[in-house]
């Protein structure tokens, strides 16, 4: 089986899945999700993806059906139902079925999950940029399924010719359409803070990490449009993108200016992904 879906204990090939039409993730976006990737069958930082899953649906008022330990079980279970090792790992809550209305029904929570083959991406491999103004609601730190935002950015950057959209909020940069973004500069790594402005990225927090192993110094706290563009290297990072360095931004070259320091983070991000999905 190369792809699988899971709806409520159904499971099945995901072209063949049925969700019912009152599940209020169709009229609302009345859910949460997270997401990695596997390989060799094992999914890579689950507990953290876990916590934050769990932390974004206590947020909305979602009580979801299993307890963390379940939800790790059913997710390993289903990676090991697909035939290829390396998936990109979906899944979400919704807080229930009930006829539209806006006030919470009294009903269950469901539980979605879908794989599909996909690899992480290239480490090493340079990515284009846009800036576009930051139109989000004020709850970016709970990982929902409202993300038409997000679309849309991410149609412009496709129409630009780019691989991401660096937003912001006037003259503060924020995250990116699906990623967080950082930057070094003199030898520090400088991320945003984590505050209601921006997920709490899990790849945010592996770079965090690894610079103070490597004993790069960290700063967070928000920087603005003019320190970006001056940046030495712009990183954008996601489950799927550990630390990937931009070479042009808004038609304009950038990076290049501390390779070597890229470079050990980069090796260190890449290791700990190896190390974990071993077989």
């Amino acid at each position: 089986m190369k792809n699988l879906g899971y709806y409520n204990g159904n499971y099945g090939p995901l072209e063949e899945m049925m969700i019912p039409m009152n599940d209020r993730a169709s009229y609302f976006g009345d859910g949460v999700y997270d997401a990695t990737y596997s390989k060799n069958h094992k999914i890579y930082n689950l507990d953290d993806h876990i916590d934050r899953f769990f932390n974004s649906a206590a947020l909305l008022r979602i009580e979801i059906p299993h307890t963390k330990e379940e939800m790790k079980t059913l997710l390993c279970d289903m990676v090991n139902k697909v035939d290829d090792g390396e998936q990109f790992v979906y899944w979400q809550v919704t807080r229930g079925t009930g006829i539209r209305n806006h006030a919470f029904p009294d009903c269950k929570a469901n539980v979605w999950i879908t794989l599909k083959p996909a690899k992480v991406k290239d480490t090493y491999k340079k990515i284009k940029l846009i800036t576009l103004e930051d139109t989000r609601f004020l709850h970016c730190n709970i990982k929902t399924l409202n993300l038409i935002p997000s679309v849309m950015a991410a149609q412009k950057t496709e129409e630009a010719g780019c691989d991401e959209s660096v937003l912001h909020r006037g003259d503060r940069v924020t995250e990116c359409a699906h990623s967080n973004v950082h930057i070094i500069k003199d030898g520090k790594f400088i991320t945003p803070p984590t505050d209601n402005l921006i997920l709490p990225g899990i790849a945010r927090k592996n770079l965090i990490k690894k610079s103070m192993e490597l004993g790069i110094p960290v700063e967070k706290r928000p920087f603005t449009l003019a320190e970006l563009f001056d940046a030495d290297e712009i990183i954008v990072s996601s489950s799927g993108s550990f630390c990937l360095a931009a070479s042009e931004i808004d038609g304009k070259p950038t990076g290049g200016k501390a390779p070597e320091l890229l470079k050990k983070l980069q090796d260190a991000l890449v290791a700990d992904f190896e190390k974990e999905t071993a077989r």
